[in-house]
């Protein structure tokens, strides 16, 4: 499903997760890996006491130093008969350095190690990882600390309700990242649907409103449209979850409860002003998860960065 690996490095981190995720995965899947650097100092482009030629010089003699930095890094993994390439580029928007070599090199998966960020620090400066999952044009897995044990737990995270055909496409191609990862790990897989719960406003707008009525047809609905999707991808009835409340907060829960390694998410890549305001579904889950997540974008996605 997956041959051609982009794999970010971070030398400011100790622990090098994505790679050694990255490896695992190259393994499982015959697919070739390329390791990713951007790196930049704006003190360098600052120097007026040397030549532009110099300036280029400096530049080429610290990516050369990444370069060593990665062949040394690899040292530490097992690497027999896998194919690896390198790439360490200067730039100084390390995101679309990254969406330009996953064009280039038509990869099928981003793979990146991630953290918790700091809420109001991601507001006024989005993180790369989210504009990674907005903008990259494959599959985004990003890597926290947890293991892959085998016999684990896979999570799907799907809008068995939705009827427009852009969201059941979604579905459909998180379902099946999420059943091809669950194969590879030897992992049991769990579907989960959530739905919202009943306005508030509308109980005390309108006394005769009968909101446990309301919220037992909604379930309902949910209920039988994840079972009807099920159905239809042979998945066992015994791992599908229909949770009332907020996506953001009911997929991390039972990731918890199960111990989840992986969730698979779909993300519509919403950008600009709106996302700045309301932000993603898939970018709030992460933030609450201590376990990788796989990032899934809709059938047709266009990168926007060039």
């Amino acid at each position: 499903m997956y041959q051609r690996l982009l794999v970010v490095l971070d030398p400011h981190q100790e622990q090098q997760n994505a790679l050694a995720r990255a490896i695992r995965l190259a393994r499982m899947e015959q697919a070739s890996l390329t390791l990713f650097v951007s790196i930049y100092d704006f003190s360098y482009e600052m120097t007026t006491m040397l030549s532009g030629q110099e300036r280029e010089n400096m530049r080429a003699a610290l990516v050369e130093e990444r370069k060593a930095w990665v062949d040394e890094l690899l040292t530490q993994y097992d690497t027999r008969h896998l194919s690896i390439d390198i790439q360490v580029v200067w730039h100084h928007r390390p995101f679309e350095a990254i969406i330009k070599c996953c064009i280039q090199g038509q990869h099928d998966l981003l793979i990146k190690g991630t953290r918790r960020h700091d809420k109001l620090q991601s507001v006024l400066f989005t993180p790369t990882d989210w504009h990674l999952l907005r903008k990259a044009p494959c599959p985004v897995l990003l890597v926290k600390e947890h293991e892959w044990p085998p016999n684990g737990q896979i999570i799907a995270a799907v809008n068995a309700g939705a009827e427009d055909s852009a969201h059941q496409s979604l579905n459909q191609r998180i379902l099946t990242a999420a059943d091809h990862m669950a194969q590879q790990l030897t992992a049991e897989l769990h579907v989960i649907n959530c739905y919202p719960s009943a306005p508030l406003n509308m109980a005390i707008e309108i006394p005769e409103f009968d909101t446990s009525d309301y919220q037992a047809n909604v379930r309902t609905y949910h209920a039988e449209s994840l079972s009807k999707l099920a159905n239809e991808r042979n998945l066992s009835h015994h791992h599908l979850h229909v949770k009332e409340g907020l996506a953001e907060d009911q997929i991390p829960a039972l990731a918890q409860d199960i111990d989840a390694e992986l969730v698979v998410i779909g993300t519509i890549g919403r950008t600009g002003f709106t996302a700045a305001l309301l932000g993603n579904t898939a970018e709030h889950v992460i933030e609450q998860l201590n376990c990788d997540v796989l990032a899934i974008k809709p059938e047709g996605f266009t990168s926007p960065v060039n």
